[in-house]
């Protein structure tokens, strides 16, 4: 298993971090005998020392190894991925497809790296049918064959909520994509009603945009009731999910959104923007949603579903009872391995699309 080497860092538990570790364990659980490679780097923009060691990495492995490689890494670094397929058994784990479209609908150059990535080894998994259906919108159809393997998520304490709902949670790091920023303009949209929010995620990543929301939360006179609480250990944050009401998630781009079901494993309804593999995450089973979508980048309606939630007590009960509903249909980090087994081992599972590799 090759993986960036901040993997191993505690204090980036990303979603992708925190999947590349379980899946490394549970494979492991499950017999597989695991060697894992950090190769260190900027990644996915690495600079030439960077691709140097990933190179040498993928040099040292034998010829026909096994190998599932972060998207992080495989995407943009073709040429060193591409000549590595034709010795290796190369699966890619692409938490997230790097490319994207322009106005003429012509692929840009990271998505014309990806693609020759992705055409050239043996399989790829992605963690949501949403990122799927990206693939295919992205080349027409998706280099594969690929596997959807959803991320696991661990039972969890049941977060019996408070009456008035005040105790608001947003758990991402502090960076412009998950969205903070229209978050706190919500927050100040709804400043004449009771609540606190606790916004944990690392303060480290972009301290400028950090600085930036510290000084809007003071400009809108919401500084005191919003708490930035840095990164939190395991069990800190356990305790903080069940002593939350509502989790906020007004990301820009998520592939899945892992904490959805961190919060849904422990009865926490839900309020996020509806992108991505967001609504996968969520589920429409039995009474309905457990939680609220709405518009990316929609500021004015993250705020009337925060008054909703916060005024309407029929809403909350509602929620709640969808999202324990939620937390008996969730599968854990073992189902996610297995599905990853099976993409190593070149298992269809009756979705899988192929292309021609590239020059075919």
């Amino acid at each position: 298993m090759v993986v960036p080497a901040a993997v191993a860092d505690p204090g980036r538990p990303s979603g992708g971090n925190v999947y590349d570790r379980r899946v490394c364990d549970e494979l492991a659980g499950l017999g597989w005998t695991v060697h894992e490679h950090l190769v260190p780097g900027d990644w996915p923009r690495p600079d030439d020392a960077a691709l140097a060691g990933l190179a040498a990495t993928l040099a040292r492995l034998p010829d026909e190894a096994c190998v599932l490689v972060d998207g992080l890494l495989a995407s943009g670094a073709d040429e060193v991925v591409v000549p590595a397929a034709g010795r290796l058994r190369l699966v890619v784990l692409l938490h997230m497809p790097l490319g994207a479209l322009d106005d003429d609908g012509a692929l840009d150059h990271a998505g014309v790296r990806e693609r020759r990535v992705l055409a050239a080894v043996a399989g790829v998994v992605v963690t949501s049918d949403w990122a799927r259906r990206r693939l295919a919108g992205l080349y027409g159809s998706v280099p594969g064959p690929v596997r959807v393997a959803a991320p696991g998520v661990d039972p969890g304490d049941l977060a019996e909520g408070s009456t008035p709902g005040g105790v608001l949670l947003c758990v991402a790091a502090l960076v412009p994509q998950k969205g903070h920023d229209l978050l706190l303009g919500a927050l100040a949209g709804v400043a004449d009603l009771s609540w606190r929010c606790i916004c944990v995620g690392a303060v480290d990543l972009d301290k400028e945009h950090v600085a930036a929301l510290r000084r809007q939360a003071e400009a809108s006179s919401i500084d005191e009731r919003v708490h930035f609480a840095g990164v939190m250990g395991r069990e800190e944050l356990a305790g903080t999910f069940v002593g939350a009401d509502l989790l906020v998630l007004p990301s820009r781009a998520e592939t899945y959104g892992m904490v959805v079901t961190e919060a849904l494993a422990r009865g926490l309804p839900v309020l996020a923007t509806d992108v991505g593999g967001v609504r996968e995450a969520l589920g429409e089973e039995g009474t309905g949603p457990a939680g609220i979508l709405v518009e990316e980048g929609d500021e004015a309606a993250l705020a009337d579903a925060l008054r909703s939630w916060l005024e309407d007590p029929r809403l909350r009960d509602r929620l709640r009872g969808a999202a324990r509903e939620r937390r008996l249909t969730l599968s854990g980090w073992a189902t996610t391995a297995h599905g990853v087994a099976a993409a190593l081992m070149h298992e269809p599972d009756g979705n899988g699309l192929r292309v021609p590799r590239v020059g075919a």
